[in-house]
């Protein structure tokens, strides 16, 4: 399959996954490695990547195999997202890094206004940054203006498990942008991840459905298999829609 390319980097899976909500480390490295992702995202502000007298995620996952991608996940102002990712380049030297500025803790939708002004801040300072975001086409547009090196809009609320909820933006949002488009937050199951990659993403984010999956390491097969058959089916042209039917063999020669 096509590679995907962030800041002309080439990537073998399009599946990313997330590292939290795991029973532990140990579960959250298997399911990684049977996923096939090449980038993992790391919540700078909630997994152990400093403290060495706890378990730390890099004894698990060597960053020197795999792609760590520091976010912000439970930011929610433009200050905090900041100093966590300029922590995160003075720990690792992380430049590639997934900015997510909340704006409310029950639907923890983005708070765009601030996510915007953090990407404008975080490109000057020599940041690639790959941006979580609601699925609003003109706000999309704006952050590609604004320098961000992927667009991340959601499907549906983090950890929802709804699925792609409004599928006509994201259509929009393909059509309008250059850079690379990957579905983050909502994905609940591996028809979700298809259906992202069919709409033609570039990629898909994944965590909750697979950490909370009745059985994580099935599920991260699964969703590598889909985003897989997801990307494979949008490149191969489906065919047309009609409310009417149409005969499989043709009718010359028929008896």
């Amino acid at each position: 399959m096509d590679n995907l390319i962030i800041e002309k980097k080439k990537y073998k899976s399009r599946l990313i996954v997330g590292t939290g909500k795991y029973k532990n480390f140990e579960e959250c490295a298997k399911a990684v490695k049977i996923s096939g992702a090449d980038i993992v995202t790391v919540a700078v502000r909630r997994v152990n990547i400093v403290d060495k007298s706890k378990p730390l995620l890099m004894d698990y996952l060597n960053p020197k195999k795999i792609n760590y991608l520091p976010n912000t996940a439970g930011c929610f102002t433009s200050e905090e997202a900041l100093r966590t990712l300029r922590l995160a380049r003075e720990i690792g030297g992380w430049k590639l890094v997934k900015l997510e500025v909340l704006g409310d803790k029950k639907s923890l939708l983005p708070d765009m206004i601030e996510t915007i002004k953090s990407t404008e801040v975080l490109v000057k300072e020599g940041f690639k940054v790959m941006v979580y975001c609601n699925d609003d086409p003109l706000m999309a547009k704006r952050l590609e203006n604004s320098g961000a090196s992927a667009i991340m809009p959601l499907a549906s609320p983090i950890g929802s498990g709804l699925g792609i909820v409004n599928n006509v933006n994201i259509k929009i949002i393909r059509k309008n942008t250059k850079i690379p488009l990957i579905i983050d937050a909502g994905i609940g199951d591996a028809v979700d991840a298809a259906e992202a990659m069919q709409l033609g993403c570039d990629g898909v984010l994944v965590n909750t459905a697979i950490a909370n999956a009745k059985k994580p390491l099935l599920m991260a097969e699964a969703m590598k298999l889909a985003v897989i058959a997801g990307r494979k089916s949008y490149l191969s042209g489906r065919i047309s829609k009609t409310i009417m039917g149409k005969p499989s063999s043709p009718k010359k020669g028929t008896i």
